[in-house]
């Protein structure tokens, strides 16, 4: 159950492979076990080019580095506020499903009309909800954690 990337518009080139992008009605893809980064980046890739992408398991997503590190560094992203009125924002999500759906808005230009467009094709979710369980569910093979981390080097789970 591997995602083929197939397109005429645009082919994503990673470690000398090729993967380009078929659109198709929506895609559900299993984020268990997926890099965060990586993931993120292929993701909006596929909506900026109009494809629609439901991602569940987010609670299963991988970040390399150790938990205490990636602790602390979360940690310090949550310390940046707003000095005069900090309910103004920026606002720090501690539910998985919003921060990957936070890391792949970093990567569309979410302010012009077609990012706000590219992110209302975008769905995430912890765990499997009920339309989407019974959905066949691809992987990107670029991101997969056992494809691109180093054996033995340490990981952190979002959920």
């Amino acid at each position: 159950r591997l995602l083929d990337f197939t397109c005429t518009r645009s082919s994503y080139v990673f470690s000398n492979e090729t993967f380009t992008m078929v659109l198709e009605s929506t895609k559900v893809i299993d984020g268990r076990d997926h890099l965060l980064g990586r993931l993120a980046s292929v993701v909006a890739k596929e909506l900026l080019a109009g494809q629609n992408i439901v991602i569940v398991r987010c609670d299963q997503v991988c970040i390399s580095g150790t938990p205490v590190r990636n602790r602390v560094k979360y940690a310090q992203f949550r310390n940046k506020r707003m000095n005069t009125n900090p309910r103004k924002g920026p606002f720090h999500f501690k539910a998985p499903a919003k921060m990957v759906w936070r890391t792949i808005r970093g990567m569309v230009a979410h302010k012009s009309a077609r990012g706000t467009e590219a992110l209302a094709r975008l769905s995430t979710f912890e765990g499997i909800p009920a339309p989407f369980d019974k959905q066949k569910r691809v992987v990107v093979p670029a991101a997969l954690r056992v494809v691109r981390l180093k054996p033995g080097r340490a990981y952190t789970v979002l959920g």
